[in-house]
């Protein structure tokens, strides 16, 4: 084994050879000693880089939540409405398509400090800006953003899984229903509920 410095090893390749192996492997299957084999160095040197497994994740996923950040926002430029919420929608899809390691990745749950200094508010950002062109405001945009994140999540997730392998119709042309269908809810967002609980029923 090469010692890191003859390996070349910084943070920063350190960090790009994580989410070239998460791609490879499964963002599940790196670690500091898969890397270490990767770098062919001994495992305690690159401590010196990264504090732990859970440290290079959590590097990987702030990398992977801002090279998805800067892609949706491309895509939005100059769109809005049914257009942006499509654009959004398939960033996130082809990024899974192609990174599935690197979108696990910016699924990964970091601590609120963490959270908080890194893209993820940017992506929440971009779903706002798609519903400037629904009128939403307030608590119903909170609402929205939230329904439009599960539905986008939700979806490719299922898909990355192999979900809907084995049934018709394609699972493209169901996207392209659940994209309509998403865009007339937002266009018809129901007020707010107005119904009472029903009546205690006497013991």
């Amino acid at each position: 084994m090469v010692s890191v410095v003859r390996a070349g090893v910084t943070a920063e390749r350190l960090v790009q050879a994580g989410v070239e192996l998460a791609d490879e492997v499964g963002f599940d299957g790196v670690t500091v000693s898969a890397l270490a084999r990767r770098f062919d160095v001994k495992v305690p040197s690159l401590y010196s880089h990264v504090r732990n497994s859970r440290d290079l994740k959590t590097r990987i996923s702030l990398y992977a939540l801002a090279e998805l950040a800067d892609r949706g926002a491309a895509a939005l430029a100059g769109r809005a409405g049914r257009d942006a919420l499509i654009a959004l929608g398939t960033v996130y899809r082809d990024y899974a398509r192609e990174h599935p390691g690197r979108y696990a990745a910016a699924r990964l749950r970091l601590d609120p400090q963490t959270a908080a200094s890194s893209a993820g508010p940017r992506h929440s950002q971009l779903m706002r800006a798609i519903l400037l062109g629904y009128r939403l405001e307030g608590a119903d945009q909170v609402h929205a953003v939230r329904l439009i994140g599960s539905t986008f999540h939700g979806y490719i997730s299922l898909e990355l899984a192999g979900g809907f392998d084995h049934s018709e119709p394609d699972s493209q042309e169901s996207w392209e229903r659940i994209m309509d269908a998403l865009d007339a809810l937002l266009r018809n967002w129901p007020a707010l509920s107005t119904h009472t609980p029903p009546p205690e029923v006497a013991s």
